[in-house]
């Protein structure tokens, strides 16, 4: 069965913002052009707690080389963060900053299965993008290192609460005399 990234490189948008024309790199080995662009994320750019917000500003800083097989796009990218700390679950911001390295090949013979393939002069950088700051995010990520997370018997922030913050925990098998107490002291008294 073909790759699905294959598939949609055969229909690839010029004016689409990942997609990057290497025309002028031409396909002669050692020709090199740097780029610096700022690109809208797309949807699916994250992990359950945490992600890169749709549309929000990817900056990239590559580099692409053309080599005997394809072209090599080689670079970073920094882009925010935005959701809840796994702890507290307080919303949460950052900022990511992942390197990512992709070689695309001028032709599928020339290419494995899972390759990227150049389309024309066409390459699509949004995939390489994703899989990169996807596998960078925090499963887990926190507000701070030291976020002590919520109260386990009545939901509130530990970091609000204050260190005095505490529960009285009788133990289940002495429940039923705690209601016995009061007639206890009662006949005591009379």
């Amino acid at each position: 069965m073909p790759n699905e990234s294959r598939m949609t490189l055969h229909s690839l948008d010029p004016r689409a913002p990942w997609v990057i024309s290497t025309h002028d790199l031409g396909r002669r080995p050692g020709s090199m052009r740097r780029m610096t662009p700022t690109l809208p994320a797309t949807e699916n750019l994250g992990v359950d707690m945490i992600g890169v917000p749709k549309d929000a500003e990817v900056e990239l800083d590559m580099r692409l080389e053309a080599v005997m097989e394809g072209v090599l796009v080689t670079g970073t990218a920094r882009a925010p963060l935005s959701g809840e700390c796994a702890r507290c679950l307080e919303p949460l911001t950052s900022e990511i900053e992942v390197e990512f390295q992709e070689l695309f090949f001028y032709s599928a013979e020339d290419a494995a299965e899972d390759d990227s393939l150049l389309v024309g002069d066409l390459l699509d950088l949004e995939p390489v993008f994703r899989d990169a700051a996807v596998l960078a995010l925090p499963l887990s990520p926190v507000c701070r290192e030291d976020c002590p997370g919520l109260c386990t018997e009545c939901g509130v922030r530990l970091a609000e609460a204050g260190p005095d913050h505490r529960h009285e925990k009788i133990d289940a098998r002495w429940a039923v005399l705690q209601g016995l107490e009061p007639h206890i002291n009662d006949d005591q008294e009379g």
